[in-house]
């Protein structure tokens, strides 16, 4: 099993151990920054005295997995799939994932085209709850949306809920967009979002430090919150609960010293409580674009003086207007329909439709969506409700 010494030696030992130290794994990162990669998998292979801060049966089971993984079949698999792996020190490598220590991850499997390093360096995470309301799908698609066309990554977990949102907000804008999974990238999860997931490795870049086929369980969820945090240069939580895992993701980037901030919500929901208690603690509240901007930007990228509220009609972008004079003047139509109609993607369709919501404009009825009463006439004569 030893790789010491072959051609590819180093990426072949961080391509094993990646199927024997599960992400996190502080004293795995030990072992690797004392004994280098390929002196830990050598032990491994010798399957001697446990090496320090693992018991006799860990030791045992992490023997018997090294000696069954063929890392040459795993990057073979990867590539077929359209998959590389980064690992630290590499030109892509994102040098702030180094702040996590010995918890940093061995290596990343990447599939996409851009360059990891280079998308990192102006990103901003945006998280929240998996059952989010109708009101957190809205704030994550439209704030991902305008970061997205001010230049920024915006980076979260795939999942349903407020990062499925955030991903379709920057898709629909034509943005770049990072999702970081806790599984093999070539198997999705979770299984509803794969073709967003697909979109996403088309248009932007999906990430995890699990090898492929591997699939994901709870602590890997957990775990894989702390890469969203030391890749960014700030964490947006949309909507959470107390016990959210977007929660974990926040104060992994407080512990970062990375920016960390709350979108308000309904003082009477449950899943904007815990969002509320960073608020109270060291996260800054946001509320648009421009704020998230004026705290993780360059000097002078400042948030405009409040003037007073703007009309919904010049908010409207041209491709929102165009899912806007899809809908029928009267009656409902699905969202397949619309995007038809409107010439784009059903994704972004959805997410054009919860921001024209938002704003007055339509109302959900059944499966479908409708125009609302007071913006029948105003849409015909080019202007917007109000």
């Amino acid at each position: 099993m030893s790789v010491d010494g072959e051609p590819g030696g180093e990426l072949l030992a961080r391509v094993l151990l990646t199927r024997v130290i599960e992400p996190g794994d502080e004293a795995g990162g030990r072992w690797v920054r004392e004994l280098g990669v390929a002196e830990v998998v050598r032990r491994l292979g010798e399957g001697g005295a446990p090496l320090p801060g693992a018991s006799g049966k860990r030791w045992a089971g992490m023997v018997a997995r090294a000696q069954a993984v063929r890392p040459r079949r795993d990057l073979e698999a990867a590539r077929d799939a359209g998959v590389r792996f980064v690992s630290p020190g590499d030109a892509e490598w994102p040098g702030q994932l180094d702040d996590l220590g010995d918890a940093r991850p061995l290596g990343l499997w990447v599939r996409g085209r851009p360059s990891l390093r280079m998308w990192a360096l102006r990103s901003v995470a945006v998280v929240g709850a998996r059952a989010c309301t109708e009101y957190g799908a809205h704030m994550a698609a439209t704030l991902a949306a305008g970061l997205a066309e001010q230049g920024w990554v915006v980076v979260s977990g795939g999942a349903y809920g407020v990062d499925g949102a955030a991903h379709r907000g920057a898709l629909g804008a034509g943005g770049a967009t990072v999702a970081v999974l806790a599984c093999g990238v070539d198997r999705p999860y979770p299984r509803g979002h794969t073709r967003l997931i697909s979109r996403i490795a088309e248009q932007g870049l999906v990430i995890g430090e699990l090898p492929p086929g591997d699939h994901p369980t709870p602590s890997r969820f957990i775990l894989r919150n702390r890469v969203i945090a030391a890749l960014t240069r700030g964490t947006v939580v949309v909507e959470a609960a107390h016990r959210s895992g977007s929660l974990v993701t926040a104060r992994a980037a407080q512990r970062l010293g990375r920016h960390t901030m709350g979108v308000p919500g309904p003082a009477t929901s449950g899943l904007s409580a815990g969002v509320h208690e960073l608020l109270r603690g060291e996260a800054v509240l946001v509320t648009d674009v421009a704020d998230v901007v004026e705290l993780v930007g360059d000097i002078g990228e400042l948030a405009p003086d409040r003037r007073g509220p703007v009309l919904p009609r010049d908010l409207l972008e041209p491709a929102t207007r165009q899912v806007l004079a899809a809908l029928p003047g009267r009656g409902a139509a699905r969202p397949d329909e619309i995007a038809r109609s409107a010439q784009t993607a059903q994704d972004d369709a959805i997410a054009r439709l919860y921001e024209l919501r938002a704003l007055g404009y339509v109302e959900r009825h059944g499966d479908g969506w409708k125009l609302t009463r007071q913006a029948v006439m105003s849409v015909r004569d080019g202007h917007g409700p109000g």
